[in-house]
């Protein structure tokens, strides 16, 4: 049997990790600026992590939501804590797409609705929902193409309130920076206007903070720079540092009803420990604060470079969400940091490089990447 050939890889494996470095097979190091799609929060093999996973593992690594789980309780009480919602309710699942599938799904119970809005380049996942609320008609199989979700532009206000006015609409859910979409970030006056919007008409207001949320944006969330708090919040890559993982935070507005959401695998031991190391060491090591003194420095640094590089036409991002917009593909500019200077970006679009490192990411690692860009911008 061979894989199914859906990645176009690149001719590297990656076998060793620690902290914000990579090593392949041959030994050779590289400077990770990638962090597998924003999933490494706390580092690479950071050793707290791999004690307390590897402790849960010698006792025990799953049983079935049929019975008691206190390590579940206790990770909603101190995520709760953490980041500023410990009146709202913890549904644990393993991934982002069914996260947002979940959120959607629980929307729908909630008023009747079926019709979602969402915004121009958003990603939310490839799933069966997730995926049409996903401005990408490249994976949207037929078959998930139900004509739910209406795409608008990010912070045109008066697009989404003239949706939200017709009195149809079950949820909106949006990126408050968005990732795959380059870097875009939604505005405080938007986010404030649309909050107020859906509550007017009925409609549950959903933020995806798979990718831009727990501690990457400088605050636990990216929506806590504009001054809102949704209905509902997605969580999943960094919440347990590459244990599959994804997590719904849950206004106390909804009632839960027994079977109205299940899982197999989601909120297990194995995960639990894990997702409680991650926050033993953001808590610890400051790696909230971390990211946002880091990310204003590298931003800085960036947009010096671009008064010198013509190739850099802008430069936008909040902590360490970054993207570096160019005038030229970014194919071979990403390819020369790999294979050259032995440094790994993420990208959108043709011509954005995507910067997601892990929380422990410094500013000499920053000025380190910053000679590297210079070489493969030439």
């Amino acid at each position: 049997m061979e894989l199914f050939d859906v990645y176009p890889l690149l001719d590297i494996n990656i076998v060793k990790g620690s902290g914000c470095k990579v090593w392949d097979d041959k030994g050779t190091e590289y400077l990770d600026l990638y962090g597998g799609h924003a999933v490494i929060s706390i580092g690479h093999s950071h050793p707290h992590y791999i004690n307390k996973v590897n402790e849960q593992l010698n006792k025990l690594g799953f049983y079935s939501n049929s019975v008691i789980n206190t390590m579940q309780q206790k990770l909603a009480s101190r995520l709760g804590k953490i980041c500023g919602y410990d009146d709202y309710q913890l549904f644990l699942i393993n991934s982002g797409a069914e996260a947002n599938e979940n959120a959607l799904k629980l929307a729908s119970f909630t008023n009747g609705r079926t019709r979602v809005l969402a915004a121009s380049k958003a990603f939310h996942g490839r799933t069966s929902l997730a995926v049409e609320a996903t401005d990408n008609p490249k994976i949207i199989a037929p078959i998930n193409a139900n004509n739910h979700v209406t795409y608008l532009p990010l912070n045109d206000i008066m697009a989404w309130k003239r949706e939200l006015e017709k009195g149809d609409v079950c949820a909106c859910i949006i990126e408050c920076i968005q990732g795959v979409g380059g870097i875009r970030l939604a505005d405080a006056g938007f986010a404030q206007k649309l909050q107020k919007a859906c509550r007017e008409h009925g409609a549950v207001l959903i933020c995806d903070e798979i990718q831009c949320g727990y501690g990457r944006s400088g605050k636990f969330f990216a929506h806590q720079w504009l001054g809102i708090r949704p209905d509902i919040i997605t969580v999943a890559k960094g919440i347990a540092n590459g244990f599959p993982m994804g997590a719904l935070l849950i206004s106390p507005q909804f009632k839960p009803q027994y079977g109205q959401l299940g899982t197999t695998f989601g909120g297990n031991h194995l995960a639990c420990s894990a997702a409680l190391a991650v926050l033993d060491v953001m808590e610890d090591e400051n790696l909230v604060e971390n990211a946002r003194e880091t990310g204003d420095y590298l931003i800085g640094r960036l947009k010096e470079l671009q008064k010198e590089n013509s190739h850099i036409t802008d430069v936008r991002g909040r902590g360490l969400m970054i993207g570096i917009e160019l005038d030229i593909p970014h194919k071979h500019v990403r390819e020369k940091l790999v294979y050259e200077l032995h440094c790994f970006t993420g990208c959108a679009s043709t011509n954005i490089l995507r910067l997601l490192p892990p929380l422990c990411f410094t500013k000499e690692m920053a000025d380190e990447f910053i000679i590297r860009l210079k070489k493969a911008l030439g």
